[in-house]
């Protein structure tokens, strides 16, 4: 009998796709040779500064804009062609929502859920009150589109998004214009979603956002995907650290330096560079210096750090322009 062969291992099952995406406009281009993969029930945080990218990314994905070039795939559908039979199971919030001024909330979402072809027509008052009172405006359904707020207008948007059960929401810039009340709100609807088994793909400059909200992240700049994967596992690519809690920290980056393991003080405690010396190596030079050492646990690159040394703008810098840490 001959050997067997093992079958490939199947990746995860995705919910969309693109590649080698491209969309040029006249001479400027907007988005360059993008790949992404959204993994079936992932929260997707597709991350990058204002003019990276995304919206223009989502608006292909969706079939809203063609592509100069490339291949896009939504729930197994070609898009834009398969777009009839993809986008009744998306709901989505793109570069804010158009409403008709002069009618009230619950006015507007009752127009927009009469294009629902999910909903019949004794389903659509219950439906609309539903959406409304999950993203927190059953109290102002009878107001004015007009007199909304900023954030008020972005539930509404969220709103028509949730009408129906989805397999997938997308959301551009969701938080735009929140208070960070509201801004909880919204990371609760999209944990709640999460638990559903919904696949969310949010696209955000907020960077404490997506890092409080998202499974998987794909990093955006100038038009191009610079990483993509599980945030956890991208978190801890960076370079790696031990965080010493010690109640003497000079003492510490003296004795640090003194054998050569770059450190920094940081309100973790002493942080002291993996690179140049192991775990066990800089605790025993702590204690051979007579530093108390309480409490000492590998660190994880935080966002912020990920976001800089992948787009290369922490040393030329000194920041991140166009990229908010938002709140917590």
């Amino acid at each position: 009998m001959g050997a067997s062969v093992e079958a490939p291992t199947a990746g995860p099952a995705l919910a969309a796709r693109t590649r080698g995406l491209r969309k040029v406009y006249r001479t400027a281009v907007a988005v360059d040779q993008v790949d992404l993969d959204v993994p079936e029930g992932a929260v997707l945080g597709m991350l990058g500064p204002n003019g990276s990218g995304k919206t223009t990314t989502i608006r292909m994905l969706l079939g809203l804009v063609r592509p100069t070039e490339g291949e896009v795939e939504l729930l197994g559908h070609r898009m834009p062609d398969g777009a009839p039979r993809a986008l009744p199971e998306v709901g989505a919030l793109v570069e804010g929502p158009g409403f008709h001024p002069f009618l009230s909330g619950r006015e507007n979402l009752r127009r927009v859920a009469a294009a629902e072809p999910r909903l019949s027509s004794a389903a659509i008052p219950r439906a609309v009150d539903d959406a409304l009172e999950r993203v927190g405006l059953g109290h102002a359904a009878h107001r004015r589109y007009r007199g909304y707020s900023l954030g008020m207008k972005q539930r509404l948007g969220l709103a028509s998004a949730l009408l129906v059960p989805r397999r997938m929401v997308v959301l551009d810039e969701p938080t735009n214009g929140l208070d960070p009340a509201g801004t909880r709100e919204i990371r609760n609807i999209i944990g709640e979603l999460h638990a559903e088994g919904v696949t969310v793909l949010v696209s955000s400059h907020l960077l404490a956002e997506v890092e409080a909200t998202c499974t998987h992240v794909a990093v955006l700049h100038d038009g191009t995907v610079v990483a993509q994967g599980e945030l956890d596992e991208l978190l801890e690519s960076g370079t790696p650290s031990l965080v010493v809690s010690t109640p003497d920290g000079d003492g510490a980056l003296t004795a640090l330096r003194d054998n050569r393991i770059p450190g920094r003080l940081t309100p973790e405690g002493v942080r002291a560079d993996l690179t140049a010396a192991t775990a066990p190596q800089v605790i025993e030079t702590l204690v051979r210096a007579g530093v108390p050492v309480h409490e000492a646990k590998r660190a994880r690159t935080g966002l912020e750090d990920l976001f800089a040394r992948l787009t290369q703008r922490d040393s030329e810098t000194g920041g991140l322009p166009d990229v908010d840490e938002g709140t917590s």
